[in-house]
């Protein structure tokens, strides 16, 4: 309703100003932006744009009861070596730089199952953001 220079009402009937104006459910599906998504589009890429672009930390069991947590896929513009002494002082354990394979770059080494304490450290202190972690691992 609309108020008349004569302040009476009438119904307002607006025409559109697209001239072939789309139903209502089809411009919402529009505003809902349903485009499909390929979460394994990125694992068929070249490894090495991949790589760079995540941070893995990864698990591994070295016999019944102790772990070690690797962390692969940092820059190496980054300190390494004051990111390791950070950690170790953190999360009161000890820890190590590798170079095993070169195409993986340096890996920092950790005693312990410290996956989830290295994510939030890495996000808190702006080195790499949450959506470039994944976590591997039970």
């Amino acid at each position: 309703k609309i108020l008349n220079k004569n302040n009476s009402t009438e119904l307002s009937h607006k025409k559109s100003t697209q001239p072939n104006s789309l139903p209502k459910d089809v411009q919402d599906a529009q505003l809902l932006n349903l485009s499909s998504y390929d979460p394994f589009s990125d694992s068929f890429g070249d490894k090495e744009n991949v790589q760079s672009n995540s941070v893995h930390i990864r698990i591994f069991q070295r016999n019944a009861r102790k772990r070690i947590t690797n962390i692969e896929g940092l820059s190496e513009k980054l300190d390494l070596n004051r990111i390791l002494k950070t950690l170790r002082k953190q999360l009161c354990c000890n820890g190590c730089l590798l170079e095993d394979d070169p195409d993986r770059g340096i890996m920092i080494q950790l005693q312990g199952e410290h996956r989830q304490e290295v994510a939030s450290f890495l996000v808190s202190e702006e080195i790499c953001e949450k959506n470039q972690i994944v976590i591997h691992g039970y």
